[in-house]
């Protein structure tokens, strides 16, 4: 039996940036004002973000989430998510008649107005991403169905058989593996030599960041875990990152989800946050394991986020 008086060193890497984004900070203040603005309840389609103590925060205040827009009452206010919603289901709400809020992320929002540019330029996109995601559901529902294929991996962009191959374009879910993204990129790029890239990178500055802070520490690291959702895309990534650079990690949504066995022999501890979770869930974590270990901690920042977006014009006024 471990004599819990005797607490072990165990020294935390903590990855910076980590945690909460420009857009989910910008979603969960346009329910909020929702809230203050309309009193409860106000219905958001799909999680606002992919985290469930942020849902569940929400929910206390009166938030009530369901997935299809047939579930909101008549009068009701109702968000659209932070992932994107197809360009029907603003129509079916406006055909209703309800107030609604799109809390879309502005760089998920600037991927759906390139695919729409693209589309009426005469191009076949090819959209890199997860089937099933919100994300990319709402993404493909920008444009009429047809002008969009999907690819998932390189076995996939080595096997896409266009109708024509001179007039192809990509894009790309935000939230993706650089490595991965890249890999799939090069081969439609040597396939395709004429294929038009995006203006910019399509996976977000906070995507990429976060990989890059977890690969930063993850070799000096003997374990990692990552706060996060398991339907989150950006968190799952991190845990991809830290694997492949040759450490075990885990995804956990809280500090008593943690599995004790992980940190047998480990020294050396990483803790990072995918996008959608709270820094508060960092400290519980941090403080959960202190409850074990003798802990020193210490940041390692690979880059500053200044990044913020602005609110719905009809939310301004109440922020």
């Amino acid at each position: 039996m471990t004599d819990l008086s005797i607490k072990p060193p165990l020294q935390l890497l903590i990855a910076a940036p980590r945690g909460f984004c420009a857009g989910v900070d910008r979603a969960i203040r346009i329910v909020e004002l929702a809230l203050e603005k309309h009193g409860a309840p106000v219905f958001v389609r799909h999680e606002i973000v992919h985290n469930k103590f942020v849902v569940d925060s929400l929910k206390a205040q009166g938030a009530v989430f369901v997935e299809e827009l047939d579930q909101v009452p008549d009068t009701a206010p109702v968000v659209f998510s932070a992932h994107g919603v197809p360009k029907s289901v603003p129509a079916n709400a406006q055909a209703r008649g309800l107030s609604y809020l799109d809390a879309t992320c502005p760089l998920v929002s600037k991927v759906h107005r390139q695919a729409e540019r693209l589309v009426a330029a005469g191009r076949h996109i090819v959209f890199i991403g997860h089937a099933g995601h919100p994300e990319v559901i709402g993404t493909f529902g920008q444009v009429p169905a047809g002008s969009m294929s999907l690819v998932e991996t390189v076995a996939d962009a080595e096997a896409f058989a266009p109708a024509d191959p001179a007039n192809l374009a990509f894009l790309t879910q935000t939230t993706l593996s650089v490595d991965d993204t890249a890999a799939v990129v090069a081969v439609l790029h040597r396939r395709f030599p004429r294929i038009q890239a995006p203006k910019g990178e399509d996976i977000c500055y906070a995507t990429s960041n976060r990989q890059a802070a977890v690969k930063a520490i993850a070799a000096q690291c003997d374990a990692m875990l990552v706060i996060g959702a398991p339907n989150s895309s950006n968190s799952l990534r991190l845990v991809e990152v830290a694997e492949r650079a040759g450490t075990p990690a885990r995804l956990i949504q809280r500090a008593g989800d943690l599995d004790w066995a992980f940190l047998d022999g480990v020294a050396t501890l990483g803790i990072t946050a995918g996008a959608s979770a709270p820094e508060l869930l960092v400290r519980e974590l941090v403080d959960r394991v202190g409850e074990r270990f003798t802990c020193t901690e210490r940041e390692v920042e690979t880059t500053r986020e200044t990044v913020a977006f602005k609110l719905p014009r009809e939310l301004e006024a109440a922020a």
